[in-house]
This record gives C-alpha cells, structure tokens and sequence, in this order.
C-alpha cells in the first residue's frame, strides 16, 4: 500500500530519501527552497509544492531533512507552517540533526497542536539511504516509533527506538563522535600511507575483517587516496554536530579531549572555506604546506 509521504528540504540527504520512497512506490510530495533540488526529485516522480505548507495538506507522514534547530522551527511552526497546513494526527519525522534539547521542545509545540513527533536522525549517508540501509536512531513515544514503520522500513536497514523526546538525537551525537574520529583517523593513516609509498586503495582489502576495519575505512581511504572530493557529507555539518557533542559534554560533564581536537581540525577547514566540502577534504588538513 502507497504511504502519502512529504518531504521537506531535499538536498543530498534529503534527494536520496526521497528517491528511495519514489522507488518503493510511495506518492511523494516535496517542497525545498531550492527549486532545482525539488525538480530532481519530480522527474523522478514526485509531486512539487511553492511552500512546506501546501506539501504536507493531505499526507500521513511529513519528513524533515534539515540542517538545523532554527530552520525546523521555522518550517514547522512559523505563521503558515506545516503546523497550520498538515492534518490532526500528522506524524513528523524529523530525520534532522539538531540538539536535544530543542528536539524536545519541538515535540513538545507539535503535541500541543495536535501532531506527532518523531526524531530520527540518521547514519549512513546518501549511499545506503538509496538502498534502504539507513541506521536510524530514533526518540518518540513507541506507538509512534511502531506507526513510522510503515515508511521508515523502506528507507532503514537498522532502525531502533532509543528512548522519549530527544532520545534519538542524543544518540546521533554519540555516533557523530565515533564517525568524526574515524573521519581524521583515516584520514591521517591515508597521507601516512602515501607519504611511505603504499598503495592506500588496497589498504580497505588488506585489513577488511581485522580490528582497525570500518564502514568509514572501506569509504572513503581510496577517496581520499585519490584526492576524490565529490559531494556525500559536509564538513560544516559535521562543525554543527561536534558543537553540539561538546554542548553536552559541558552539561554532562564529561571529559572528551580527542573529540576537542578532531572539532579543532574541522573548524580549521571550515574556516578555511571549506565548508561545504567532502568529509574527505580532511586530507587538505594532513597535506600541509606541499597540499594543493
């Protein structure tokens, strides 16, 4: 049975899911403020709207795919937002990073107005959201988390109830964490590899299966070898994430210097203007003065 599913913002993250639910025939209904972002998604099927509003009027399902607290804010609750527009019972997905305590404030505003809130930040990147093998942590109430299956179990390969409001992005924090780390790890071993005179690209195939073996290290090694930049993550993204881990920490209390500095490292790049670079630019960092 097709879900009626709309989709706000539809840059890399948000076009693979949204391909994903096109192709496991859902009727989409998307809105960006990018028009061409919308339009490479209604070639493929999809129906495009002139605002969030008039995209989410007669669908059970609404994702988010946002880049912060304030812009999910904005689209959902400003004067004639999706709070206006969508249907009583409306189930948001918020598949945004965003902090946590936001997220439960958020939740908090939706249930007020008669909709449901999910937060479903995501690992995994474009590449397994195209198929359908996103890891998926999620915060919300269960019989929520149960409903979402419906869509979410298109798009997810591992998709886990991690507790109430804010839950999930919590979670997504701790995974920013070891992604981050793993990022400039990889990276680093990368230069060392070349500076020594080995064939980095077969390095995923020597040690698969061993200890040091990882998702990020099959990923991305070779392209990072190879100097190959293309757009599937963004180092400003990952400024936004680390910020927040190191919000929380603060709250927490909790000691994290090898998280200090791989966030010292992408600010570097970042302001460098680098920014919306490839997660794999952190070989820029590792050049030094002889990169390009």
């Amino acid at each position: 049975m097709s879900n009626r599913v709309a989709l706000i913002g539809a840059g890399i993250m948000g076009n693979a899911i949204g391909t994903r639910l096109i192709e496991t025939g859902n009727e989409l209904h998307v809105f960006d403020r990018n028009p061409p972002k919308v339009e490479a998604l209604t070639i493929k099927g999809a129906e495009g709207h002139a605002s969030a509003a008039k995209a989410v009027e007669a669908v059970e399902f609404v994702i988010l795919s946002l880049n912060t607290a304030d812009g999910v804010e904005n689209v959902v609750f400003s004067e004639g937002g999706i709070a206006d527009s969508a249907a009583a019972g409306t189930l948001i997905i918020d598949m945004s990073s965003i902090d946590p305590a936001s997220t439960r404030r958020l939740s908090k505003k939706a249930t007020e107005a008669g909709l449901h809130w999910l937060d479903c930040p995501l690992s995994g990147g474009a590449p397994k959201a195209l198929t359908g093998q996103l890891t998926v942590m999620a915060g919300g109430e269960q019989k929520d988390f149960e409903r979402s299956k419906a869509v979410m179990g298109l798009i997810c390969g591992n998709y886990t109830l991690m507790g109430p409001s804010g839950a999930g992005q919590t979670t997504k924090l701790i995974n920013q964490v070891l992604c981050a780390l793993n990022f400039v790890a990889v990276a680093e071993a990368t230069q060392l590899a070349l500076d020594a005179g080995v064939d980095a690209a077969k390095i995923p195939d020597a040690i698969k299966g061993g200890r040091a073996d990882s998702a990020i290290l099959q990923e991305y090694m070779a392209k990072m070898a190879a100097k190959d930049y293309t757009p599937a993550g963004r180092i400003d993204n990952m400024v936004k994430d680390l910020n927040g881990v190191q919000d929380l920490a603060r709250q927490t209390g909790t000691a994290m210097p090898l998280t200090a500095v791989c966030a010292e490292i992408h600010r570097l790049l970042n302001s460098a203007g680098l920014g919306g670079a490839d997660n794999a630019t952190l070989m820029r960092f590792f050049e030094g003065p002889s990169g390009e």
